[in-house]
């Protein structure tokens, strides 16, 4: 089979042929028919996550269609669509699965970091972390769900009942978060990079009811601030935008340094939380709520074997929505 390979940090992943993987217990084997491109995985190439398995094929938003069932599995078809996420597998036992905590599992799996992941024509999935998806559907237009979607729920699930939510960083978790949160009656706020008009007309477009620079102060009080750009100097500002009471949820895995601030930002039961993986619970909440919402991914697909492309389009904040891989 095709994969893309990341070998080390500072090297342009590479086209290979490897063996076709054969599924074990409690695995299946996908036939991938399309990858989302998401943060993460730069983070992952350019070095901010340093634990990778090596070498990796990248790649957690993963649509693909089982080719195989690894022994003892049960419930699932052959030719089956399903969809991976970013958490793989968790231990079951730890102290946060027994609470129900399973995003903070102490022995995880990721796809597309400890293990192999989509970034291929096809990859092994661990059975209890994959999700049933309509067969009528576009795959590519599925992929970004399965991370910028369910990543952004979890963070609007941290955000309570915000009746006006200011996002940070208008990609593809933004703007599909914006859609779910304007089909439960929210009024959204779009913060973009400074200049970067194309994203706030973008934001406008899907209904946001003002977009503009990061740096400007909000128009009014947030109820809560989402960030989603991995830049840490945004949490003092969103902490200032946020009304009494409000809460600032930070959206990525991996942020750059948080400057300092005064206390009185933060005052006022002002609260800063940060997003931490996914849980099956979870995507059982937020594909009938997509669903419900009618939410509509924009996507950029591109060929399996222009995956650097990709990601230094992602990089550069050359994309609007989600740059999405087909083998």
């Amino acid at each position: 089979m095709r994969a893309m390979v990341f070998e080390q940090v500072g090297t342009p992943l590479e086209l290979r042929d490897l063996p076709r993987p054969t599924p074990g217990p409690g695995q299946i084997l996908l036939k991938v028919e399309a990858c989302g491109v998401c943060r993460t995985d730069l983070h992952i190439v350019d070095g901010e996550l340093t634990q990778p398995k090596l070498p990796l094929v990248p790649g957690h938003e993963v649509v693909g269609r089982i080719a195989a069932l690894g022994p003892g599995v049960v419930g699932l078809t052959e030719g089956q669509r399903v969809g991976v996420p970013w958490l793989g597998h968790a231990c079951g036992h730890c102290p946060y699965c027994d609470m129900g905590r399973e995003n903070l599992c102490d022995e995880p799996l990721f796809t597309g970091y400890t293990f192999d992941g989509g970034y291929a024509e096809y990859c092994l999935a661990h059975t209890d972390f994959t999700f049933p998806l309509p067969d009528e559907a576009d795959p590519v237009a599925l992929a970004p769900l399965l991370c910028a979607g369910l990543i952004g729920y979890r963070s609007l699930s941290m955000a309570g009942d915000a009746e006006v939510l200011g996002l940070y960083g208008f990609g593809a978790a933004a703007h599909i978060l914006c859609q779910i949160a304007l089909h439960q009656g929210r009024r959204v706020l779009a913060f973009t990079r400074d200049g970067d008009i194309a994203a706030q007309d973008f934001a406008r477009r899907l209904g946001a009811v003002w977009a503009g620079n990061s740096s400007a102060p909000s128009p009014e009080p947030l109820d809560a601030a989402i960030l989603f750009a991995p830049v840490g100097a945004l949490v003092p500002l969103a902490l200032k935008a946020v009304r009494k009471g409000g809460r600032v949820i930070c959206g990525g895995i991996h942020m750059s340094d948080i400057p300092s601030f005064p206390y009185a930002d933060l005052w006022e039961e002002r609260e800063i939380r940060s997003v931490a993986n996914l849980t099956r619970q979870d995507g059982e909440e937020f594909f009938p709520l997509a669903a419900a919402a009618q939410v509509k991914t924009e996507t950029v697909p591109y060929p399996l074997d222009q995956a650097n492309q990709a990601l230094d389009d992602l990089r550069a904040g050359r994309l609007q929505g989600a740059a999405v891989l087909v083998p």
